[in-house]
């Protein structure tokens, strides 16, 4: 392999990790889904997915989703034609979720067709300090070490500050993050890490393990304080969006958060989706909703509260 590798990324967040290391310029290939750093956009894209969220509801979605991968199918295509063109020394890809990313599986065959050897890497973070050793990981791979301590160095500060701005806060508001609306599924992975760095109750989910859907029982006898809305792979303006036809869980304008008009819609897929660096930002923002007396008001730019109108149909 080279000193300074032909990279493609299959992950969002790969790509932004390897951005923050400074490589953008031996990034030759990217998903259709990276858009951040917004540079990387004009890049040729070398995935595709059959679902759209754009013209598709929640439910719609989710079944479509089940029906694939039911099926043992995918719901991304991978363009092998514009892959072996690229002619990549590094390939960094993920096992973790086969609804995030073109399957590990997929891109292991697809390498076989180079006529040079190709590393294939599948980046699997469960937690925030997985996360950060994946950015050491890319560091290594790349030549770009020193670099990589640097970054987890300066995202580690920030949680660090989150603790001693919190450490003396005794009310950790019931916070129910849902990764999707309908149906409703209950945070998993690293989700729970930010709520609890950001000063929340994180006990509905389970850190480190896979987001599962949930039920409306299960949510009316936690009574969330706060509601989170961070469907996967969503932005703000899509979780709006999608209010208009998502039947919500039976109950919900009796939850505590929806009665005192505490639902947020954040940008899934900026700051809980990805695991890369802007994690860290997502638990700042969340705690700046939870405890605003400590942080401020949120930026409206990347958090907007939702107005109880567009959440009026519940399921039966």
């Amino acid at each position: 392999m080279r000193e300074t590798p032909r990279i493609v990324s299959l992950l969002p967040s790969a790509t932004e990790i390897v951005c923050a290391l400074g490589l953008e310029d031996t990034l030759v290939g990217v998903t259709h889904e990276c858009d951040f750093p917004a540079s990387v956009t004009g890049k040729p894209k070398l995935t595709a997915s059959r679902i759209s969220h754009e013209t598709m509801s929640s439910a719609e979605i989710d079944h479509a989703v089940r029906s694939q991968l039911d099926g043992h199918g995918s719901i991304y295509n991978l363009d092998e034609e514009t892959l072996r063109a690229l002619k990549p020394d590094l390939i960094i890809t993920q096992e973790l979720c086969e609804v995030c990313a073109v399957s590990y599986k997929t891109v292991r065959q697809a390498a076989r067709m180079f006529e040079t050897d190709v590393r294939v890497v599948s980046l699997e973070p469960e937690t925030i300090k997985d996360i950060f050793a994946n950015i050491r990981t890319v560091g290594e791979l790349t030549g770009r070490e020193a670099e990589a301590e640097v970054l987890v160095g300066e995202l580690a500060v920030r949680v660090d500050a989150l603790a001693v701005l919190l450490s003396s806060v005794k009310r950790r508001p019931r916070t129910l993050m849902l990764e999707w609306l309908e149906p409703p599924f209950a945070p998993g992975h690293w989700v729970p890490e930010q709520v609890a760095l950001a000063g929340g109750d994180n006990t509905f989910g389970q850190a480190g393990g896979k987001s599962v859907q949930t039920t409306a029982e299960a949510i009316r006898e936690y009574a969330p304080e706060v509601v989170v809305l961070i469907p996967c792979g969503y932005y703000k303006e899509d979780t709006l969006r999608s209010l208009a036809s998502a039947r919500l869980p039976a109950g919900w304008h009796e939850l505590p958060a929806v009665r005192a008009g505490e639902v947020w819609a954040l940008d899934a897929t900026s700051y809980f989706s990805r695991p890369g660096p802007r994690v860290v930002d997502g638990a700042e923002i969340l705690a700046s909703i939870l405890h605003p007396d400590i942080f401020g008001e949120p930026d409206a730019n990347v958090a907007v509260r939702v107005n109880p109108d567009s959440m009026l149909v519940e399921q039966l």
